[in-house]
């Protein structure tokens, strides 16, 4: 087996949890495996990554590689998984992976899987597993390639655990030149919010259209306020103004799996369930009692949700005393 790089995702110096499932992949298909993480606070994230089983762990920072653009970190990556020859590179299928490693698939002349949920055996060669259709279709890729890129789902691997070892951290210097690129870097607007980041939060509380206006979205801040939850959204939700884009959790959105889900007043439309129905636990609050999201939810709720949630609100104020 050939060696196995893993990207992954640092914000201010510190590695984003979707990593770890990343480096869970790199265990399941065995070999050894070396990190990498690029931009501004590589060097910290690095070492916060020491003890997850490394052979090595890369710091790669470059004036170029100051505010995240596909083409600069594409090529970073490139050339990291050049010099050490890695046979694999894996990233977790977030905003971030899903968006760089096809360019840097493209760079290695690599074969790519994307969203891939586990690791098989298809006539003696390896496969990755991976939905299709809105997970109407569960496909085995094998990929006829030297270099594979692959993106893993975090909600089907689970955070790598430390493993007591102590990897070494190995400034990779790149050469980039800025001007060369198509793009450049201005700035980045974040969304600023006490609350949560969607994809890493435990408790997950998301609405759909049938909150019927952006006013009405602010019902789920009660509730997210008092379980400390992030906020997501149904795509309709979306579309229809309600809330940010960075809320909608889908097919087309962000792929979630927390401990605790709360849909509500969202049908349960299948490119929505893709994105939520790993998750451990699903609460549906709904006002037809026909809606799709009660053949997922573990537990459900036939009622509205402008008066039950409320309600709901002043129960859990109870009990938190």
């Amino acid at each position: 087996m050939g060696k196995i790089l893993v990207i992954a995702e640092q914000s201010g110096g510190k590695f984003k949890k979707t990593t770890l499932a990343a480096v869970t992949f790199a265990r399941q298909v065995g070999g050894g495996y070396d990190i990498a993480v690029f931009g501004p606070g590589a060097g910290d994230a690095a070492r916060g990554l020491t003890g997850f089983g490394a052979e090595k762990i890369y710091s790669v920072d470059h004036a170029a590689l100051a505010g995240y653009l596909a083409g600069p970190y594409a090529k970073a990556v490139a050339d990291v998984a050049r010099e050490i020859g890695a046979e694999i590179v894996v990233a977790s299928a977030t905003t971030f992976g899903k968006d760089l490693l096809p360019r840097v698939a493209v760079r290695l002349g690599a074969g790519m899987a994307s969203e891939v949920t586990g690791v098989v055996e298809v006539d003696g060669a390896r496969a990755y597993r991976r939905p299709m259709w809105a997970g109407n279709i569960v496909g085995d890729v094998v990929i006829d390639a030297p270099v594979h890129v692959v993106t893993v789902r975090g909600t089907d691997f689970d955070a790598a655990e430390p493993t007591g070892s102590s990897s070494a951290v190995v400034g990779f210097t790149v050469e980039l030149d800025a001007p060369a690129f198509r793009a450049r870097y201005v700035g980045f607007d974040a969304t600023v919010s006490e609350r949560p980041e969607l994809t890493e939060a435990s408790t997950v509380i998301a609405g759909g259209r049938g909150l019927k206006s952006e006013e009405g979205f602010r019902l789920l801040d009660p509730l997210a306020d008092l379980l400390s939850g992030a906020i997501g959204a149904s795509r309709a939700a979306v579309d229809a103004g309600y809330c940010p884009n960075d809320y909608q959790i889908g097919q087309t959105g962000k792929v979630v799996a927390p401990q605790l889900y709360f849909a509500v007043a969202i049908s349960g439309a299948i490119q929505h369930l893709a994105g939520m129905k790993n998750s451990k636990v699903i609460v549906a609050i709904n006002k037809d009692a026909d809606a799709p999201i009660f053949q997922v939810a573990d537990y459900g709720l036939v009622a509205d949700a402008f008066k039950a949630m409320p309600e709901l609100v002043d129960k859990v104020k109870l009990i938190k005393g």
